[in-house]
């Protein structure tokens, strides 16, 4: 379906809303998305010894991600997914994204949980160009900005090196912290197609 250039409500559903309703559905989820955006620069900026990090929801599981190694958040609905032929279940397909072709990674179902459906809540989210990968995540939730400080380490079950470090919070909420600069060197991850037989240390 056709969508509205970056703000994911189909065209038709706006043409059926009245002009003042359509506009203020757009101007709030574009305010959502700015708002979002903003606390992650500045978290970056002036919180990094805090080591606050990003929550986010994958396979019902709340995992955190290093605000260093991501790029940006848009609303998945928003985005245009193109089916990629004898990729893995989950490589959704590639995106443009920013003017370059981007691949679109269902986490979740990489680690062997259910697949993530595309919903109002869900969210797309880039790696940080630093880590030299034109990749991103889809993810179920995004449940806003965490501080690592006073969380404290818990045993964990074996996993690969890049899920292998979980966190209890003041609320007993456990969080699996999760690296992307590790996942990218990750030989699986490396290898989407059918194929591939990349297995071993990246199995979950």
């Amino acid at each position: 379906m056709r969508t509205m250039p970056g703000n994911g409500v189909p065209a038709p559903a706006l043409l059926a809303m009245p002009p003042f309703e359509a506009g203020a559905r757009q101007g709030r989820l574009r305010q959502y998305q700015l708002q979002l955006i903003e606390r992650v620069q500045a978290a970056r900026s002036g919180a990094l010894a805090a080591r606050k990090e990003l929550g986010v929801l994958l396979g019902g599981r709340c995992c955190l991600l290093d605000l260093t190694q991501l790029g940006e958040i848009v609303i998945a609905s928003g985005v245009q997914i193109q089916a990629v032929p004898l990729a893995q279940d989950w490589y959704l397909g590639l995106a443009t994204m920013r003017g370059r072709l981007t691949a679109v990674i269902d986490l979740a179902r990489y680690m062997g949980q259910a697949a993530c459906v595309p919903g109002g809540d869900s969210r797309i989210i880039t790696f940080s160009p630093r880590l030299g990968m034109n990749c991103a995540l889809l993810v179920e939730r995004v449940l806003g900005l965490r501080q690592q400080r006073g969380m404290q380490c818990v045993p964990s079950p074996d996993g690969p090196p890049w899920a292998r470090q979980a966190l209890r919070d003041g609320e007993g909420q456990l969080w699996l912290r999760l690296d992307l600069a590790q996942l990218a060197q990750a030989e699986r991850f490396l290898d989407a197609g059918y194929a591939g037989t990349a297995t071993g240390k990246d199995e979950y």
